[in-house]
């Protein structure tokens, strides 16, 4: 029966934690890249053929560059405004007399939306279609030239594909006579857009959270495997110190 020295012992109880710090680091990374936000868009009281207020959520995903421009494209409404945002410039794009485009771009010497935080760009508009879905295709431009095409369509699987179109859920028109939100309603649309942007703030602030936990995460396993090594190493170097002076003894 092979006997373990003290030494290896002492060893496997150091290195076994230092080990799986690290890889709980590595997969709070991972975790983080994969909360990975999107462009999203919110209408929670806009239904099928109706008119009503959208609230686009932009997080800024570059590590170095402010986004400066947002341009989404419209499925052809006959009215839609943009919200006024300070320190922004909007243009409406029109094609046969149907909104076709927004385009918001940052004034001369505004911030945009910075590295690591969101801007919301809202408009009141429609008709919508009438259909469940809506995409609202984004072109996100960044100070750097770099630009995002968020335009791609969920597949039928619903498998989420890398660069997905901001997407409306619109649900069915009121059996009234009337499609859901009117132009008088634009206040009470207004109201509840404030409600559905504040739950956007949070989805994006948990984004970054879980970024910040990630790279806490790897750095702690990191820390925690050089931690592991250097204890080896010296258990390693006094185990043959040892060795040496017992050798000159004899």
């Amino acid at each position: 029966m092979k006997l373990k020295s003290p030494r290896a012992t002492i060893a496997r109880r150091i290195i076994a934690p230092a080990t799986a710090a690290a890889v709980v680091g590595l997969a709070s990374l991972a975790g983080a890249g994969a909360a990975s936000a999107h462009v999203t868009a919110n209408a929670p009281t806009v239904t099928q053929g109706g008119y009503g207020v959208v609230t686009l959520v932009v997080p800024n995903e570059s590590d170095a560059a402010a986004t400066t421009a947002l341009r989404v494209t419209l499925p052809g409404l006959t009215s839609a405004r943009p919200e006024v945002l300070p320190g922004w410039k909007s243009v409406v794009t029109k094609k046969d007399d149907k909104v076709t485009e927004i385009t918001w771009t940052a004034d001369p010497g505004s911030p945009g939306v910075p590295v690591g935080q969101f801007g919301q760009f809202r408009f009141s508009g429609g008709p919508f279609p009438e259909q469940e879905t809506v995409e609202l295709p984004a072109l996100q431009t960044y100070a750097d030239g770099e630009t995002a095409d968020w335009n791609q369509p969920t597949p039928a699987d619903g498998e989420e594909p890398e660069m997905p179109a901001p997407t409306l859920t619109l649900a069915p028109a009121t059996g009234d006579g009337h499609h859901g939100g009117s132009h008088a309603a634009s206040t009470t649309d207004s109201s509840q857009a404030s409600d559905s942007s504040e739950s956007s703030v949070s989805t994006a602030s948990t984004d970054s959270a879980a970024r910040w936990l990630g790279g806490i995460g790897l750095v702690v396993g990191t820390l925690g495997a050089v931690i592991g090594v250097a204890a080896l190493t010296a258990l390693r170097r006094n185990g043959r110190g040892r060795n040496g002076r017992g050798g000159g003894d004899a």
